[in-house]
């Protein structure tokens, strides 16, 4: 889904969620942290989704990236340095930060579909990162995402 509607600011409240989800905090953790209750972070999420003119469904992944290059959160740094990858590896990071379905990253990485969930292994294992939030946020902390949203390529589902 590509729009030219401008990005909805985030009200206090709802950056404060955005920036624990920027952090890598699943909506359990954000709830505990927050003392709020799991529902109302659920709420709020969706409604960060809607802020952002993402699909009701993308991922963490995808909302972290849009947070990141909507500057609606602070930029994260990187504790290390950026790992060396391969420009079909950057394809994939690419992906998985813009696509939340499998075959979109799949295709818009140029992998067979049944070829990238072992090449996203693979990436995760290569640049040290828990899951697939934790490494678009350690990406855009080495500069490995574009942060300018209309630099995205297709849609941002």
């Amino acid at each position: 889904m590509t729009t030219s509607a401008p990005i909805t600011p985030l009200t206090p409240t709802l950056q404060r969620v955005a920036q624990h989800l920027a952090n890598g905090l699943t909506a359990q953790e954000i709830a505990t942290q927050t003392v709020l209750s799991p529902v109302t972070v659920r709420q709020y999420l969706r409604d960060i989704r809607e802020s952002l003119h993402c699909p009701p469904r993308c991922k963490p992944p995808v909302i972290v990236h849009r947070l990141f290059t909507t500057q609606q959160v602070a930029s994260p740094t990187a504790g290390r340095p950026a790992p060396s990858l391969t420009p079909e590896q950057r394809l994939l990071l690419r992906a998985v930060a813009e696509h939340s379905d499998p075959g979109d990253i799949a295709v818009a990485a140029k992998l067979a579909p049944a070829d990238q969930r072992a090449a996203l292994d693979q990436l995760l294992a290569d640049t040290g990162t828990r899951d697939t939030t934790h490494l678009v946020i350690l990406a855009h902390g080495w500069k490995l995402l574009p942060t300018n949203p209309t630099a995205r390529s297709g849609a941002n589902q």
